[in-house]
């Protein structure tokens, strides 16, 4: 497994990413972080070990630019802007097909926070190229019923125990999914799975469900 820096020509703008792959790897998991987070996301790059570690590739990058980011900071706008975050993911996957080292990947997407709203949205609007979706700790109600009901790859909702809002916001947001999905609920975590050994059950349960929808599409 190698990882170098890459920069993501996407929707318009041109953001960095670390692009982690191998010689023969069948699928790629694109990584969509959530509010005030970025490529740096320290729980993402948990997963993505976890994934590395079971043999599936995966793209770290950021939604927004430089500039964007630190306006955010001050405003927090652009973190809710689901239709931003989405036309940068879907652009993401895109260029993923004209790279000559992940054009032919089965491509799946990892949101977090918004992010898994975004992430929903783009496996919609890319329905032939997106093979699974696993959301931790998100908000896959801000994705609008219309996109739920036309997301077709199979999708896992993380959810933290002890964070009962955003547990009743995925149980609804299930309800709207035609989508075969499933409800993963981690014991005694928060919103941001910080107990211990919290994210590493995330980190087994995404790369299990990867590794279970990427084959089901003929690994």
């Amino acid at each position: 497994m190698t990882m170098h820096e890459v920069t993501v020509a996407t929707a318009g703008v041109e953001v960095g990413g670390y692009l982690a792959t191998y010689p023969g790897v069948t699928g790629i998991v694109v990584f969509a972080h959530g509010s005030g987070s970025s490529r740096h996301s320290p729980r993402n790059m948990a997963v993505a070990e976890e994934l590395h570690r079971r043999g599936l590739a995966t793209l770290l990058f950021d939604l927004l630019t430089p500039d964007e980011g630190r306006v955010d900071e001050l405003t927090a706008e652009q973190r809710f802007d689901i239709g931003l975050l989405t036309r940068r993911l879907t652009g993401a996957v895109d260029w993923l097909a004209t790279q000559e080292e992940t054009a032919d990947l089965r491509v799946g997407l990892f949101g977090a926070s918004t992010g898994a709203a975004a992430a929903l949205r783009s496996a919609a609007e890319r329905p032939d190229r997106v093979h699974g979706v696993v959301s931790r700790g998100g908000r896959p109600d801000l994705a609008g019923t219309e996109a739920l009901q036309l997301v077709k790859a199979p999708t896992l909702l993380i959810v933290g125990g002890a964070d009962p809002e955003v547990l009743q916001l995925n149980q609804e947001a299930a309800d709207r999914l035609s989508a075969p999905n499933r409800i993963h609920v981690v014991p005694g975590a928060t919103h941001l799975f910080e107990e211990r050994g919290a994210i590493e059950e995330v980190s087994d349960a995404a790369a299990e469900w990867f590794l279970l929808t990427f084959g089901a599409d003929g690994q």
